[in-house]
């Protein structure tokens, strides 16, 4: 993980405690964005791109909960670990419903946490890259992202970094819904106005990659997001 600075979302309300983990964090080459409540924490995460969440569980306004779900319907796949003073069985079991990668209870070893925290980003990190090997038959096209590379009948279109980001994330959801956010943050990283009408650019070059087979079609699902519809050759 050397190198890259990674970025976390902070959430506690408790002002003393947050400033500390703020503090120990940066100290540990963190870049870390420290919200009060959870409405304040899901606007960050809304502006910004993270590589995890830290939630306190009792916060005002939004709960670590709540947030946690909210965050989950934009990223499925940001890494979330609940910081909380409660120890009951059941809040820990909602934790891990939600989707949660751990879960801390307070007081607890700010080393710990920092191991902790470490441990999820590689396990991410190793996935990422598992996620990297993978290519995709789509209809008579074959997509290798690894090598940016779309091929149909033996011709090669080698495609821009976003182009091929934007038709890996497709690929990925092939005959489901891309939510339009979800593809802004993880490749513009952030769902403005301007980044959205670049995105609509990038989906027309794609669409025009993809016209020599009939059955693909890049659809949009208005005020959501796109779907590739890959249909089976009748």
């Amino acid at each position: 993980m050397e190198g890259k600075k990674y970025k976390i979302l902070l959430c506690e309300d408790d002002t003393n405690l947050g400033m500390v983990l703020k503090n120990y964090l940066e100290l540990n080459d963190y870049d870390v964005t420290l919200e009060r409540d959870g409405r304040l924490g899901l606007a960050a995460f809304q502006r910004e791109k993270f590589d995890i969440c830290l939630l306190d569980v009792m916060m005002p306004n939004m709960d670590g909960f709540t947030l946690g779900e909210e965050i989950r319907d934009i990223d499925p796949e940001v890494p979330l670990f609940f910081l909380s003073a409660k120890t009951m069985k059941d809040d820990i079991i909602q934790g891990y419903k939600l989707g949660a990668d751990d879960y801390i209870t307070k007081p607890f070893d700010s080393e710990v946490l920092l191991l902790k925290i470490k441990a999820i980003l590689k396990r991410n990190e190793d996935l990422n890259k598992e996620n990297e090997n993978m290519e995709f038959d789509l209809g008579r096209y074959h997509f290798n992202p690894k090598l940016r590379e779309l091929i149909f009948d033996g011709k090669t279109q080698t495609l821009s970094p976003k182009e091929n980001e934007l038709l890996k994330m497709l690929a990925e959801h092939k005959n489901d819904l891309l939510p339009r956010e979800r593809a802004l943050k993880k490749i513009w990283g952030s769902d403005t106005y301007f980044n959205g009408r670049s995105m609509d650019v990038y989906i027309a070059k794609l669409r025009k990659y993809l016209k020599d087979d009939e059955h693909i079609e890049i659809v949009n699902i208005h005020g959501n997001g796109f779907r590739l519809v890959v249909k089976e050759p009748s």
